[in-house]
């Protein structure tokens, strides 16, 4: 290992877009749900209008089901398992991932704006069920999604990790600052599927683009 990551105890990661290729696009499948659930919810048969308003709470509230929520006391439980909903034949198993992931020196955690019924489906599809000790999902944090920084406060806590001692790696770098803030060593994977590279990056302690080939580095040959 390492000297930088040598003191490293818990090794957390980011689901979606971070243990497999943001060209999955499976948020693309999830967007396509919400849409349809704000119709059904609000009685709109006009997919476009639904559409706007569903950026709507977007923007107002963090994310759809938050505005949903507030708005129109929506069950949480209900939405992400509808949306959730898709067909995962995109993925594929990824025994490499699997093999560098499990001889990381520590614990290994998944903390994801989504949730565990979810995130688990997903780890299945991609071999990865056995690698993970825990889950932290979005029902954990209290509906509060990264980058809010209640949410790594609950992570924190529910997972019982000191973020002196702990990695966090994420395809979107914005969702790295509140975790660089309360102490941990930070990871982006640059995977395209975030915008806006000219934003500030002081927050990011290394920057991959491949998290295979990341983790080989630091641990050599994974055969």
């Amino acid at each position: 290992m390492t000297p930088a990551l040598s003191h490293i105890r818990a090794w957390i990661f980011d689901l979606d877009n971070t243990l497999y290729p943001a060209s999955a696009d499976l948020f693309g499948l999830m967007d396509v749900r919400m849409t349809a659930y704000v119709a059904r919810t609000l009685g709109i048969d006009d997919l476009g209008e639904a559409r706007r308003i569903q950026k709507g709470y977007f923007q107002a509230h963090g994310t759809t089901m938050a505005g949903l929520m507030l708005e129109h006391d929506v069950d949480p439980h209900h939405y992400l398992a509808d949306v959730h909903d898709i067909d995962l034949d995109v993925l594929a198993e990824d025994a490499r991932l699997a093999r560098l992931i499990a001889r990381l020196p520590g614990r290994k955690l998944i903390f994801t704006n989504g949730d565990a019924p979810y995130a688990e489906r997903v780890l299945a599809k991609l071999g990865l069920s056995k690698t993970f000790e825990a889950i932290h999902d979005i029902h954990a944090s209290a509906y509060k999604p990264k980058p809010h920084e209640a949410s790594y406060a609950a992570m924190v806590a529910g997972l019982g990790v000191d973020p002196a001692t702990s990695v966090f790696v994420e395809d979107m770098a914005r969702n790295l600052k509140p975790a660089k803030t309360l102490g941990m060593t930070t990871v982006w994977l640059d995977n395209g599927s975030e915008q806006g590279h000219d934003a500030d990056r002081s927050f990011v302690d290394h920057h991959i683009t491949d998290l295979a080939e990341w983790l080989h580095s630091l641990l050599g040959d994974d055969q």
